[in-house]
């Protein structure tokens, strides 16, 4: 009797890098070709320096050349699981929130609650849900990623090529720009347009991530706007990300002392309780707008509407508090 739960040894490996995987993070290209290896576990060969590209060590965002010889240690993988069914109610969910398609990409509103992909005891993501919603489509690859628990616009190639222009785009910037729309606590000033704060991202040994100001960080840098205020309680802001860090937009929230409704990671559980009573039941993150250029030069501009959840939390915090505005100076 075969055991499903069973780990396979695998030999060192040695893979060229072919024109396809061409400037794909080394990162995202062990997870592709490790398929069912945890991804703490791909970090721990990248720090320990077990894995090699032409002979020489790497970090985890070298982006592979073609030609380039990789040579992947010996890993014991799981055993490939059986892939599970995505659900009809997920497929109607799904296809109601594709915001634009082409034949190269797709833009779709994430719900909350969806992580973009499987694993870490995920074991059905947005990307292995379209992939089963396309069975004809060879290529399917997310172009960058949200948490979990934010909502909202991401983009998905359906072509290598794409995917090679839109990595290419978001390291150049102004090429694409991200707005998100956040709720955070307190009253946030007018005049406090962006917060420039160098982040570093720890990995505890649990594999959970936590980021933190801290001088020796990364620099990023997120620009703020005030939508709306709700009296002393909240404001909704408008944040748009010039830099790309793990969960910067959270942190620079905190970091300016109006963290994020419903973050349970960087947030005050208390004011999370009072906001839960509310109807704030996740994070208010929600990725609200992307502007892009195509290949083609067309100019695109997609937006995802809130879903009613947060909207019918707006409008109980706005009846709670008749005085709110809407940028008004301090």
């Amino acid at each position: 009797m075969s055991n499903k739960n069973a780990t396979a040894p695998v030999s060192v490996q040695m893979v060229e890098v072919t024109e396809d995987q061409d400037g794909q993070r080394i990162d995202n290209f062990l997870r592709t070709a490790l398929k069912g290896v945890p991804k703490s576990l791909i970090y721990r060969v990248l720090r320990k320096g077990e894995l090699r590209v032409n002979k020489k060590r790497v970090k985890p965002e070298y982006r592979v050349q073609v030609g380039d010889l990789v040579r992947i240690p010996p890993i014991r993988v799981a055993a490939a699981r059986e892939e599970v069914p995505v659900g009809q109610g997920l497929i109607d969910v799904l296809e109601a929130s594709i915001l634009y398609e082409d034949k190269d990409l797709i833009i779709i509103n994430k719900p909350s609650g969806l992580a973009v992909h499987g694993g870490s005891g995920v074991s059905l993501g947005l990307i292995e849900a379209l992939r089963q919603m396309r069975p004809e489509q060879r290529f399917m690859e997310l172009v960058h990623r949200l948490d979990r628990d934010t909502s909202g616009c991401i983009m998905v190639a359906k072509k290598r090529s794409m995917l090679r222009y839109m990595h290419e785009a978001l390291r150049q910037k102004g090429r694409i720009t991200k707005i998100y729309h956040a709720l955070v606590l307190g009253r946030w000033p007018t005049r406090k347009h962006q917060v420039d704060a160098p982040l570093n991202k720890n990995e505890l040994k649990s594999g959970e991530r936590v980021v933190k100001v801290h001088p020796m960080g990364k620099p990023s840098l997120t620009l703020f706007r005030v939508l709306r205020r709700f009296g002393s309680v909240a404001t909704l802001v408008e944040a748009q990300p010039v830099t790309g860090r793990t969960h910067q937009i959270r942190v620079h929230a905190q970091f300016a002392g109006h963290p994020i409704v419903g973050d349970d990671k960087y947030g005050v559980d208390e004011n999370n309780r009072e906001m839960k009573a509310v109807g704030f039941r996740r994070l208010f993150l929600h990725a609200a707008e992307l502007r892009l250029t195509l290949p083609s030069g067309e100019r695109l501009r997609v937006e995802a509407p809130l879903e009613s959840q947060l909207l019918d939390g707006l409008t109980k915090l706005q009846e709670s508090d008749r005085d709110g505005t809407e940028g008004t100076n301090d």
